[in-house]
């Protein structure tokens, strides 16, 4: 299976008062997607935005909207979301007691389904769901908060989920958040993941140098 890299950057990241020519630099740039971070203040401890900033931006980009819900009882929040514009929902495992139907809710909203795992949860938790979704979200850092550290024993997960992809020939994308710049994202690469979520890193600086750094390592030979 051949899957597209993808540079997803993370407007957590962003300046909140500029969120539109932010992502309009990251579209000239050459981001295939844009990461929008939606977080309780329970699920973790961050608190930022919600279906508002999906419908400002939707009419003023045409790149992917990957919405990654880092809330509590996220199917509570599909119709909302979709209604807004999203084209993904990503939901963790650990935020839902009812995994597969809060994905079913999601796909019959109409958006792409994934399906999100903390650094401290197995790949066996979601096995059960791995046939129904577009995507497979590894976090790389604990959630929360942008500019950490990578976790490099993460790379164990998206290989095992590389694995099980081919195993079972299934469709889904791998896509890893969490610490990624030009020094990891070749790591996560040769492991199988193909999205790249990047906050901090195309943000501070230069947006336009930085994702070409990002995509100049993709571009090398494994």
């Amino acid at each position: 299976m051949n899957f597209k890299n993808k540079i997803a950057p993370s407007i957590l990241s962003a300046d909140f008062g500029y969120f539109v020519r932010d992502v309009k630099r990251i579209e000239a740039a050459g981001a295939e997607v844009v990461h929008i971070d939606v977080m309780d203040g329970h699920f973790v401890d961050n608190l930022t935005f919600g279906s508002g900033v999906v419908a400002a931006l939707r009419p003023q980009t045409d790149l992917f909207l990957d919405v990654h819900m880092m809330v509590e009882n996220p199917e509570t929040y599909v119709e909302e979301f979709a209604v807004a514009g999203a084209d993904s929902m990503s939901i963790h495992v650990e935020a839902t007691h009812h995994i597969h139907g809060a994905l079913q809710k999601i796909k019959a909203a109409g958006m792409q389904a994934s399906v999100v795992i903390n650094p401290g949860t197995s790949v066996e938790t979601i096995k059960p769901v791995l046939s129904m979704v577009d995507m497979v979200l590894v976090m790389t850092v604990n959630p929360g908060f942008g500019g950490q550290k990578f976790i490099p024993e993460m790379m164990d997960k998206v290989r095992e989920l590389s694995q099980i992809r081919k195993e079972k020939n299934l469709n889904f994308e791998i896509e890893v958040d969490g610490g990624i710049t030009d020094k990891t994202i070749e790591q996560a690469k040769n492991a199988g993941a193909n999205v790249f979520v990047a906050g901090s890193y195309v943000f501070n600086g230069n947006v336009e140098e930085n994702i070409a750094k990002l995509k100049e390592r993709l571009m090398t030979k494994i």
